[in-house]
Parts: structure tokens; sequence; C-alpha cells
């Protein structure tokens, strides 16, 4: 089953050409069964799920990680804490339907479905490095939707200054929530103008085809300047706040998580150093880079605040 793709944009660019064809392959090679990946009417929906995707200019020009790397060395607590379990658990759950409650100071409070929010913006194909806390890294082809093309449709009022993001709650479809790991549901946020900018994605897929459950189907957060944790996965509101809001790690371990997470290799995390990370694949550590390597585009809007305290 195929994505039909513009001919502008080659398959070849992000991928081995076979795996890209053939999607057995691509789930075989995460470790995966067509079920444990994509539930139901999920699969169905892939043909028409990216109908006008193009290559955007914004992505970074390294050659992504493999489909193996990405799919089964996972963060996602609420399939396990172990990098793997997410890909042996999260065929639990069911991505269609799937609603996004957007509320708030908003003048449109509404809920709508995915395929809803992607009528609003087309998605597009982004290569993003992704930058974790564990000093680990890899670089992800995400398929997404600028997250400020949500923020337009849902037109926030002069009171909103920050944007709140809350996962699924379902310990029955997430057994990872049955423990006391951390506090569910999982909530993360940004502020307005970080929203906003154009590198903010709102996450629908990887590689060209649907985003598998353990990545965060079906929807998720992707800001690839800062540190994965911010990046919530299988989302189910957008709020639009005038407070700053308590993200989950924070709130968990407020000396070790700040809400920004900007990704500062001059800040160590207290139980280890960020100064180096390891690309996912390769055995030589290198040089961590200021705003993950985004500071060109991203460092204006910390102009003037202490990166050290506002960490």
């Amino acid at each position: 089953m195929l994505i039909r793709r513009p001919p502008a944009i080659q398959p070849s660019e992000i991928t081995d050409h076979d795996l890209y064809l053939n999607r057995r392959q691509f789930l075989a090679a995460a470790g995966l069964t067509l079920g444990a990946a994509l539930i139901g009417e999920s699969l169905q929906a892939a043909p028409s799920a990216f109908p006008n995707l193009r290559k955007s200019p914004l992505s970074a020009s390294e050659p992504p990680n493999s489909p193996r790397d990405i799919t089964t060395y996972n963060n996602f607590y609420e399939f396990g804490t172990d990098k793997a379990e997410p890909a042996r658990n999260a065929h639990t759950l069911v991505t269609r339907p799937w609603t996004v409650r957007i509320d708030g100071e908003v003048k449109r409070a509404q809920s709508v479905d995915v395929e809803t929010l992607m009528r609003w913006a087309p998605p597009e194909e982004r290569i993003y490095r992704l930058r974790c806390v564990e000093a680990w890294s890899m670089v992800i082809p995400w398929v997404g939707l600028p997250l400020a093309s949500i923020i337009k449709h849902a037109a926030p009022t002069s009171r909103a200054k920050y944007v709140e993001f809350t996962t699924l709650s379902d310990p029955k479809q997430m057994p990872g929530q049955r423990s006391s790991v951390l506090e569910w549901p999982y909530v993360e946020g940004l502020r307005m103008d970080e929203a906003m900018h154009p590198l903010s994605i709102m996450a629908v897929g990887l590689y060209g085809d649907i985003l598998p459950n353990q990545n965060g189907a079906p929807l998720r957060l992707v800001v690839p300047w800062k540190y994965g944790f911010k990046n919530g996965k299988s989302i189910v509101r957008i709020r639009f706040t005038e407070q700053q809001p308590v993200n989950t790690w924070n709130r968990a371990a407020p000396g070790e998580y700040g809400f920004y997470a900007n990704v500062n290799p001059a800040v160590d995390h207290p139980r280890w150093s960020q100064a180096k990370e390891r690309r996912l694949g390769e055995f030589t550590k290198r040089p961590t880079l200021p705003f993950n390597g985004y500071a060109e585009q991203v460092a204006q809007l910390y102009s003037g605040m202490d990166l050290r305290k506002f960490y």
C-alpha cells in the first residue's frame, strides 16, 4: 500500500527505496506486526492521510536514522520505562477515531478529529534532530503540520500566553499509566512565541507513513531545539492559558527538568553531562550544539534570559 507523493519528492531522499516501498518490511524492521503498529482503520487511512505531502525547506540536511532505530528505541512511559517497551506494548493504543479538544483562552473552542486538523494545513516532511536528556540523539524524518496553523484556527485571545498539551489518560490502552512513575496524564507546555515558531510542528507521521503508536500516534508535538521530553505524544487536548503550565517532568523533578528545556551543552543535568551526545547507531560521541543546532533560528526567542536559570 503506497503513499501518493508529488513526483519531485523521491523516497530515496530519506530512506532505502525498497524499504520505503514495502510497508511490511518497514514494520518488520521495527520488530512489529501490522496490527502492533497501526490499529484497524488507521492502516486503511494511510493512502489518503497525506494527499498533499511536500518536503519542507526547514529540514535538516543530516541523514535520518533507520526506521528500526526510530521505532524501537523510544521514550514513552505510558507504555513502559525501558526504551524497547513502547514498541512491544503500544499495539493496545487505538488511534481512530481520535478527537482533540482545543479550549482555554480562545475564541473558537472546539473538538476536532485528526483528519480535520490535517486539512487546516497539508502535512509536509521535515527532517529534525531529536535530542534526549540521556545524552543520546537521533535524526527523524517527520511528517507534520505547523503548530501555528492550529493556533490560528483556534483564534487565541489576548490573554493566551502559553499553550498546554495533554496526552491521553487511559490505563487500559496505556499500561504504563498503571504505575506511579509519573503523574498522569502527561502534560507539556510552550510559550506562545515558541508554539508559533515555524520549526514547531504537530507530527502525524514519519518516513512518509502514518505515525507508529510507539512514536506518539496519532498526534505528537515536535519542538526540535528542545530536549525530547518536551515533545508530548498521543495528544488529546490543546489548551491556551494565561499562566505558565506546570509540565509533568518539572512537577516530578523540579531540580532536574525546567519548563523551557532548551538544549544547552553548558548546563549539565544533575546526573550526567549534556556537553556531548551519542547519535543512535554511532559509537563516538559528538559535541552537543546549543539549541540542538537551531540557534540561528530560535536564539532570539530568549534574548536577555538567563538560560541557566530558565533551563
